[in-house]
């Protein structure tokens, strides 16, 4: 047989020949630094044959490809090494069973069903055993076996999991092994790939943390423990990631939300429903705010189409049939059965009905900030980024097909504002298609012609974009806008959506210049998402710190003394009056006490009021922005505080401060 190298050339090979008896047949050299290899593009190891025909690309450890075989491997090495420490404890080697252990980003995990549950001390003491399995420079062996002798290797070593794998695979797939270190070692069921020995795993990986994890995800099922790990080509990249989730740690919005007085959760209202101090409210009000007004000047309508709907409705759209799993249990009036509104789309199209349109008022532009309900599982909620009760910055726009381009481009310019404002440039698009499998409704003809759309519009706009199989929404494609943050970690924000296929299942229609009847092409759009999620990421990416036009209160200010409280009364009267936020501390706590107070909540600017202030008319500042000023002007402060406010810029307080 024979293989394609990258270069084109074409290289006879023995038949049946694994990615090792390819890299021996390139030379020797590359024979002994070969880890892993590509075919065809996807990532494979030396132990796998290669099919006839296939381009072959040899990996080494200068390919960054080759952290993922690693990290195979070392779930594996991990695994093995859990046996052997609760064997070292006393219990017997059949009371752990294994579940799965996948490689994820970074690193790797495992699933175990223990004796006994782990503690973090553990982990220490497991990971001592994995590096003496790396340093053991274990040999892996790659083979299959019969169905039948699969099973029963599992039913002897009571191990229901590995079963219930083997048994969900297709009649026919082969059902593959991996050995490292002979029958005496280990042996896990497994696809691969894997380097080919433990030895040349780097030795930059380390134990993080331990969790519950049911069992293939259903919360039904048996709940294992889960060790997580990570690792790396290089020392530096492991340093550098600790630093990453010790700098996430320290920004985690729900520590923060707590330190700043901006939200909290309670069990008595209820898992995942947050609930917001004034300061956070107003950091709410801020957010929707400046979307409205943009929305507003960008040709958009707000309307409001409240809570709840009835569920037929729900029926008539495809939401009940495709989402039920996540909306709240219905609600029965008499013979009416309501839902909680979990999304808004079949809400506006109903109000389009409501009125006769023609091509002339087209493209018409609904907004709207409606609080949704979203049946979350309880294990999936996390601070404000996953929650029960959410308010979405949602848009339906109703256009003819001619439209959708203009729409498309208008929408991006708002996105793309919106996101420049909260310093999130750095994003890239990502193309969501209808998969092979999912719950899509079923018209191929009106999904071409809203993916053809779509990609015209990104085309048109010279969007780069990927494409990803079965991120589509039920009813159409979407372009998903995927921003980082300070830290670099990705978040899905803004969405545009094509949607053939709604409008004519609930009756929109609008009459054509022909004087016929014709259905209307809707863009879904959303600019943050949601209000929640966004805040919570917002406060990790400025790690609290917020732009000064969100900041919950713009300036504290500090009376010296008690006979310089007149002063500040008026100082804030003067703020207030501008539009400014600011409190007067007037504790008996000193001076200093007050200031850091303040600065612990991250307020911009804390004013100093003493005599000298108070005789010129004047104010000294501390500020997270600028440098310390003494005896600023109290009009000159306020108009340039006013100024920044106003442009809404962050980049704006870096280059400007009041003379």
């Amino acid at each position: 047989m024979h293989v394609v190298l990258p270069d084109g050339t074409r290289l006879e090979v023995p038949a049946h020949a694994t990615g090792a008896d390819v890299s021996q047949a390139i030379g020797p050299g590359l024979a002994k630094a070969a880890l892993g290899v590509k075919v065809d593009g996807r990532l494979s190891d030396l132990l796998s044959e290669v099919p006839q025909g296939a381009e072959v690309t040899v990996l080494t450890r200068k390919d960054a490809a080759v952290a993922d075989l690693m990290r195979h491997t070392l779930a594996h090495v991990m695994a093995q090494a859990v046996r052997e420490y609760f064997v070292q404890q006393g219990y017997e080697a059949q009371t752990v069973r294994m579940g799965i252990g996948p490689v994820i980003e970074h690193g790797f995990y495992y699933d175990f069903d223990l004796p006994r549950t782990l503690t973090p001390d553990d982990l220490g003491a497991i990971e001592q055993i994995m590096r003496r399995i790396v340093a053991d420079d274990l040999e892996l062996r790659k083979y299959e076996l019969p169905r039948d002798e699969a099973l029963e290797r599992y039913r002897r070593t009571g191990d229901p999991f590995k079963q219930e794998l083997i048994q969900d695979l297709p009649a026919g797939e082969p059902i593959t092994f991996y050995e490292q270190g002979g029958e005496a070692g280990f042996t896990d069921l497994c696809r691969g790939p894997h380097v080919p020995r433990t030895g040349v795993i780097a030795p930059h990986f380390k134990l993080m943390s331990v969790a519950g994890a049911y069992w293939r995800g259903d919360e039904r099922r048996p709940m294992l423990q889960r060790i997580y790990g990570v690792a790396f080509l290089t020392k530096d990249e492991l340093e550098h990631h600790l630093w990453l989730l010790e700098e996430a740690r320290k920004r985690d919005h729900r520590k923060l939300g707590r330190e700043l007085g901006l939200f909290t959760f309670s069990e008595d209202i209820g898992a995942g429903l947050p609930v917001f101090f004034p300061r956070g409210e107003i950091v709410r009000f801020e957010m929707e705010r400046y979307v409205r007004e943009l929305q507003t000047r960008y040709g958009y309508q707000h309307v409001w189409t409240g809570h709840m709907v009835r569920e037929s409705l729900y029926e008539r759209s495809g939401h009940l049939e495709n989402y039920a799993d996540v909306m709240f249990p219905a609600m029965e009036d008499e013979e009416v059965r309501m839902r909680l509104k979990p999304m808004n789309c079949p809400s506006h199209m109903t109000l389009f009905n409501a009125g006769h349109h023609s091509y002339r008022e087209l493209p018409l532009r609904y907004a709207e900030f409606a609080t949704l309900y979203r049946y979350e599982k309880s294990g999936q909620l996390s601070g404000l980024t996953r929650v029960r009760s959410l308010t979405q910055d949602d848009c339906h726009i109703f256009c003819t097909e001619d439209q959708i381009q203009a729409e498309f481009s208008l929408a991006l310019r708002l996105i793309r504002e919106v996101l420049s404002t909260y310093r999130m440039t750095d994003y890239r698009v990502q193309l969501s298609l209808r998969g092979a499998e999912g719950k899509y409704v079923d018209d191929d003809e009106k999904w071409v012609k809203a993916t053809a759309a779509l990609r015209r519009a990104l085309d048109a706009e010279g969007v780069p974009y990927e494409e990803a199989s079965g991120e589509a929404a039920f009813y159409g494609p979407k372009a998903d806008f995927m921003a980082k943050d300070a830290l670099g970690r990705e978040w899905q924000l803004s969405t545009i959506q094509v949607d053939f296929i709604q409008p004519a299942r609930l009756g929109c229609s609008y009459i054509g210049e022909d004087g016929d009847k014709h259905v209307p092409v809707v863009l879904h759009r959303a600019v943050t998402g949601s209000t929640e999620r966004f805040m919570g990421v917002m406060l990790e990416h400025f790690a609290g710190d917020l732009p000064l036009w969100l900041a919950p209160e713009h300036v504290r200010l500090v009376p010296i003394a008690d006979r310089h409280l007149d002063y500040a009364a008026q100082v804030r009267e003067r703020l207030l009056a501008a539009g400014l936020r600011s409190e007067i501390d007037d504790r008996s706590e000193r001076m200093n006490a007050k200031v850091r107070d303040a600065e612990l909540l991250k307020v911009p600017y804390i004013a100093i009021l003493g005599d000298k202030e108070a005789e010129a008319g004047s104010v000294s500042f501390r500020s997270r922005k600028e440098p310390n000023r003494n005896g600023v002007p109290l009009q000159a402060f306020v108009d340039e505080l006013a100024a920044l406010v106003a442009s809404r810029s962050a980049q704006a307080e870096e280059d400007a401060a009041p003379a």
